[in-house]
């Protein structure tokens, strides 16, 4: 996970989803999009350029093996002719059967079967390396695609949604491709083919072939146009429904405390219901096609006989013919139905294929490529400067935000909920751009610097403690490089958390996981010791202490206060007893800053500040 990612998981504010944003479990509202079976099919044809060469050499393949087993009833043809021919000769003039044709023409046969099992064999391998290579290359896509997507987009929909995608709909592409595409070439191959063996052998035998399947036609396009809108909405309900349990079982304590389950059950079921729906109708008309194919070719070979039959004792073809075409209408009819299944499977493909490029061609990040201005030995001077933003064009949230920090100060952000406080952080840290204005650090506007080096000029301590499965040391490290063991036992035992690591079974090496026994302050303390590796000029504590109880309180205060020595500090608290401190106090209130000063000119004052403090004992009391 990079460490955009991780901030993605972290940065919380109740402000920033828009309306219009998913509704319960995730399920977006309004009306379906239409589907594009062609446009989904093309897009994935352009990704898999780079394999063109390889699938065409498949492709080739794939029709040399049609191409020999359809030399095949040919030959066939010739061994009943000959048969019939010696045993009439011998009946009549006691000749015999001509052994060695017949022997000569089954070595024949032998060369062109394996052939033909060859080439097969070399289609399937290549599709199969294909198809694996596309959905590797897809996942990798999707993988560095969220690293370049904007925050505004994971306000917008759901984590089990966007998983879908890698996982769900990635797995159906590559399956429906490497069972489908070259069973698709193989099979056409083998249609074509085995209509211009029919018409060399005999036209009428071969019109009568192929106007008993012509109804097969008919009913594989209604089916098809029938059933693209199920497979579709297959792969949409799956989506939805990962979006809902992943929403439900990561909130399962609050869901159960509020007494959720039954609200949570029902919009389960609905979803559940209609993907239920989706999945039976599409299976059904899938299910469809084998049975037709197969009435067809039966009722092929009946017309087959009878017509053969007719022209046979009229003396206009031999008895081997009629052999040849039993197996032509079977070469024929069951291409027919592999192209059905093959083309009910790649319904599924288009569906999923829209779903992973819809995501792939999200409005990405900025370019910054041509951003060359690197920061060298910031001191940690902040100033905004008539900041506006908002997370939607009709509603502002920061108004004329303007304020001068120098560098090693303490600056606590307060204000009620909703007053922009996060945004403020949001906005230091570019995950969104100023509407207008500007944030400056040193006097170097951050719009002028790479995101990924602004991030470097901060270090964080949020309020959720993000840790990941690994060992104690990797959770501390985390992306910085070079740093040895010893600075990381330094970082601990200046957060006092040297002792307690020395007493696990395995130390530093101690693998996090859901099974690790840490309290809610050891973590905490293991993220201040992660800030303290970083050592960035630049602080952002974000409720740092809001989820412990007071005397760990005390040892994260602490912690924090060695933390924030030498550095910038930005400290958003809403419990204004731990900021009394603070070099500078900015007060919030619906997006401007009403009051700032240190806690004593801030109280003396009288004003809001004032109010919120005092309130807060008032509560207490």
């Amino acid at each position: 996970m990079s460490k955009n990612e991780y901030e993605i998981g972290q940065m919380k504010d109740q402000q920033r989803r828009p309306a219009g944003g998913p509704g319960p479990g995730g399920m977006r509202m309004g009306g379906e999009k239409p589907k594009n079976f062609k446009k989904s099919i093309g897009k994935l044809l352009a990704y898999s350029k780079k394999y063109w060469l390889v699938m065409i050499i498949a492709f080739i393949c794939a029709i040399g093996g049609a191409i020999t087993s359809l030399l095949g009833p040919d030959k066939l043809s010739d061994i009943t002719d000959t048969i019939i021919s010696g045993m009439q000769s011998s009946v009549m003039t006691g000749g015999h059967i001509d052994l060695d044709k017949i022997a000569s023409i089954c070595r024949y046969l032998v060369i062109l079967y394996v052939i033909g099992a060859v080439l097969l064999f070399i289609q399937g391998w290549i599709m199969a390396t294909v198809t694996q290579r596309l959905t590797n290359g897809l996942r990798r896509g999707i993988s560095e695609k969220i690293n370049r997507l904007p925050l505004r987009y994971f306000d917008n929909t759901t984590i089990g949604n966007t998983l879908s995608r890698v996982t769900n709909d990635i797995d159906t592409l590559g399956q429906s491709l490497n069972q489908s595409l070259g069973q698709l070439v193989t099979s056409i191959a083998m249609f074509l083919g085995a209509i211009v063996m029919m018409f060399a052998t005999n036209a009428i035998m071969a019109l009568t072939a192929i106007g008993s399947t012509l109804i097969g036609f008919v009913f594989m396009s209604v089916i098809l146009k029938s059933s693209q809108k199920y497979f579709t909405r297959n792969q949409r309900y799956l989506g939805e429904i990962n979006g809902h349990i992943e929403e439900i079982y990561a909130g399962h304590n609050i869901v159960k405390a509020y007494n959720g389950e039954k609200e949570a059950r029902r919009v389960f079921d609905d979803i559940n219901e209609k993907l239920y729906d989706s999945n039976w109708k599409s299976q059904f008309f899938s299910g469809l096609m084998m049975p037709l194919m197969n009435f067809i070719g039966n009722f092929g070979y009946v017309a087959v006989c009878v017509v053969g039959a007719v022209l046979t004792k009229n003396g206009t073809i031999d008895f081997g013919v009629i052999v040849a075409f039993l197996i032509y209408i079977r070469l024929f009819t069951q291409p027919l139905a592999q192209v059905a299944q093959a083309a009910t499977t790649l319904q599924s493909t288009a569906a999923a294929s829209e779903r992973v490029f819809e995501f792939l061609e999200e409005k990405e990040l900025e370019d910054e490529s041509e951003k060359t201005e690197q920061p060298a030995d910031m001191r940690g001077d902040v100033t905004f400067s008539h900041v506006h933003f908002g997370y939607t064009p009709d509603k502002t949230i920061i108004k004329d935000f303007s304020a001068d920090i120098k560098a090693g100060q303490k600056v606590a952000i307060v204000g009620p909920t909703g007053a922009g406080k996060t945004t403020i952080v949001n906005l230091l840290m570019r995950f969104y751009e100023v509407d207008s204005g500007e944030i400056l650090v040193d006097g170097v506007p951050t719009s002028r610097l790479r995101r990924e080096n602004v991030h470097d000029l901060f270090c964080m301590v949020l309020q959720d403690t993000w840790l990941f499965e690994g060992t104690i040391k990797e959770n501390i490290v985390y992306s910085k490089q070079g740093v040895t063991d010893e600075e990381v036992k330094n970082a601990c035992k200046a957060v006092g958390l040297h002792h307690f690591i020395k007493t696990l079974p395995h130390g530093y090496d101690t693998v996090l996981n859901d099974n690790a026994n840490l309290s809610a302050g050891q973590k905490q303390l293991l993220t201040i010791a992660r800030a303290m590796i970083q050592n960035s000029p630049l602080l952002i504590l974000d409720e740092a202490t809001s989820s412990v109880d007071t005397r760990t309180e005390l040892l994260v205060q602490k912690a924090m206060d060695e933390l924030m020595k030498s550095r910038t500090s930005f400290v958003i608290a809403h419990r204004l007893s731990t900021i009394k401190n603070a070099d500078m106090i900015l007060v919030m209130r619906d997006g401007d800053i009403v009051e700032s000063g240190n806690h004593e000119q801030l109280l003396a004052k009288g004003g809001f500040y004032a109010d919120l403090y005092n309130s807060q004992f008032e509560q207490a009391s």
